[in-house]
């Protein structure tokens, strides 16, 4: 029996279609990809944000793919912000890829940041690709119906966790580590004021297009500003008043959405005044009348950990320290006045990339983003598209993760990475006006098919976050063993062979041995993850156990400069002033050699 041949479908055929209606695959893979990762509560050690991450990588490569169907064939974008902007990501993968040989960064740190990057970059290129088809606008309203789904459902858990602070269980819903404060599934309180930020510009797009109602859109946008204040973080704080500068610089917005941007603001405060007023009636904490005090350290100890950069960056201008070995080199330099927690980062991008680099790499790979960012810029003031412009509503997300990227990082996690490269991406593929023709024109011939090169790509990114995920399992019997689970030097033995987390399993070995002397192989790899207490004092007895007593008294003596309360009782005896000199332990002496953190590579 013959069968009618389905019709084709030509590509100008499905510009059109999807400008004026949403792809539903698309609005769930976009779910997938933007909503799924940051509210995922449940997590086993060693890793608090594992299974965010891998969901990031499995969501992105879902939605990367439903884009790259529907690309014509062979598309390519040609932009000189686009070309910068993967010069900056050519310049930290070969910074990564060298590390493991010049500053003995573990090869498993090494390739995880590895393919971060290069997700972040394939995700760019695509989203790049899908503004110079034409079909930036129905991408991103899937991306922004993805952000208000993510927003409201984490504004939810904030509220949960603030009013109802017996309600959440650790699995589906966080416990917030401090009572009176919204952290969202995430347990960061600035990670949660920025997603909350990037959904009210996805309410203002979607409102834009027609896509939300006004009462919807205001009354969403107004939940997410309270959980803002909610959260207590003073970046979204900063991040109203860049709503307020969106609102009172892009007049191709309706009156309505600039009058509410500009009053955003306005917003925070009266949201505020009225949540201290509640707290005061009914007696429920509200940090947020603590974390805008004069009282304490408005920096949260920012500025003592910028000063101590800038002075890594004085002894090391060249090189710098090392990619990602920022931790390493600062824990393991004099810094008397350092702040008393282990930071792992420098909490400014700027700062970590030339400490990390050197000033000439870092200056380099700055350069190379601020220029995508001008050029982003240009096309932004400069589109005339008809309807609200995609540049400019993506353009405020990408500088609303930058303003929070001078204070913090959260660029280092693959669910603030992926969707900022993303809307970078967007901004950077030429205007639509430009594209469509050339699309259309050689849509007339050709049908709509996977473009392959992108589509198998796209493909990769799930099947990384399945291999991560089998990875993961190897280190997690490690800290959290089945009831059938082997010894634990065999768990240890299996970790090592971790291609992504052997530090992990480095750092049980380390901590648990009797005697450290017998895991100083293993501190080779952990103390390049994540110098804490415990490692410190492990590895201060593991080298005064092997007979180098200076080594072991300088590590003691780093490990004093952070007056943590959890080394109390490894310094306790320093006090004692009726121990004999000779009997003085070596952790209350100090080296008499000089040593440099490269000395302990």
């Amino acid at each position: 029996m013959n069968r009618t041949a389905p019709p084709r479908i030509s590509t100008a055929e499905s510009i059109t279609r999807h400008e004026g209606s949403l792809d539903r695959l698309w609005v769930l893979a976009a779910c997938l990809a933007v909503a799924w990762p940051p509210l995922i509560a449940y997590n086993v050690p060693p890793s608090a944000t594992f299974f965010n991450q891998a969901a990031a990588f499995a969501g992105w490569g879902a939605f990367l793919m439903c884009l790259a169907a529907r690309l014509p064939p062979h598309t390519w974008p040609r932009s000189p912000g686009l070309t910068s902007l993967l010069g900056a990501f050519a310049v930290l993968i070969v910074a990564a890829a060298a590390a493991p040989w010049w500053a003995g960064l573990p090869l498993s740190l090494a390739l995880s940041s590895i393919g971060v990057i290069a997700g972040a970059a394939l995700v760019l290129l695509i989203a790049a690709c899908t503004s110079e088809a034409g079909l930036s606008r129905p991408a991103f309203d899937a991306f922004c119906i993805g952000l208000v789904v993510a927003g409201l459902a984490s504004a939810a858990v904030g509220l949960l966790q603030v009013y109802a602070p017996g309600a959440p269980d650790g699995d589906w819903i966080a416990r917030t580590p401090t009572i009176g404060r919204a952290v969202g599934n995430m347990r960061q309180p600035n990670h949660l004021s920025s997603l909350l930020l990037w959904s009210i510009v996805a309410v203002v797009w979607l409102r834009e297009r027609g896509r939300l109602p006004d009462g919807v859109a205001w009354i969403a946008a107004a939940v997410l500003v309270d959980v803002i204040v909610l959260s207590g973080s003073r970046t979204g704080a900063v991040g109203c008043f860049v709503l307020a500068l969106w609102g009172a610089l892009d007049r191709r917005l309706s009156r309505r959405a600039r009058i509410a941007l500009i009053l955003a603001p306005v917003a925070y405060a009266v949201l505020w005044l009225t949540t201290l007023e509640i707290s005061h009636l009914t007696h429920l904490v509200f940090l947020g009348e603590t974390r805008f005090s004069s009282h304490g350290d408005i920096s949260s100890s920012r500025f003592a950990i910028w000063s101590n950069t800038l002075r890594l960056i004085a002894m090391h201008p060249w090189g710098g320290v090392g990619f990602d070995e920022f931790n390493f080199a600062w824990t393991l330099t004099p810094f008397p006045d350092r702040p008393v927690q282990f930071f792992d980062h420098t909490h400014d991008i700027v700062l970590q990339f030339i400490v990390e680099l050197g000033i000439p790499l870092g200056v380099l790979t700055l350069g190379l983003l601020a220029f995508a960012l001008r050029v982003a810029i240009r096309q932004a003031i400069a589109d005339r598209a008809e309807g609200p412009p995609v540049v400019r509503a993506a353009l405020v997300m990408v500088l609303m993760v930058l303003v929070h990227s001078l204070l913090e990082y959260p660029l280092w996690y693959s669910y603030f990475l992926f969707p900022a490269a993303f809307a970078f991406g967007l901004c950077l593929g030429r205007p639509s006006r430009e594209a469509a023709p050339a699309a259309l024109a050689a849509a007339r011939e050709a049908t709509v098919h996977p473009t392959r090169p992108w589509l198998l790509a796209a493909m990769a990114m799930p099947l990384v976050a399945a291999v991560a995920l089998w990875d993961y399992s190897r280190v997690v019997v490690i800290f959290a063993p089945p009831p059938d689970a082997g010894p634990l030097e065999d768990r240890i033995e299996a970790g090592r062979h971790s291609w992504f987390f052997a530090p992990h399993a480095d750092y049980a070995a380390a901590t648990t041995a009797e005697h450290p002397s017998t895991a100083l192989p293993s501190f080779k790899v952990a103390t390049h993850y994540l110098l804490d207490t415990r490692l410190m004092m492990a590895w201060a007895r593991a080298l005064e156990e092997a007979g180098d007593d200076e080594s072991a008294r300088y590590v003691a003596q780093r490990l004093r400069e952070f007056r943590n309360e959890a080394s109390a009782s490894f310094f306790a005896p320093c006090a004692n002033a009726a121990v004999p000199a000779a009997e003085v332990p070596f952790q209350c002496k100090a080296p008499t050699r000089r040593f440099t953190y490269e000395d302990f590579r």
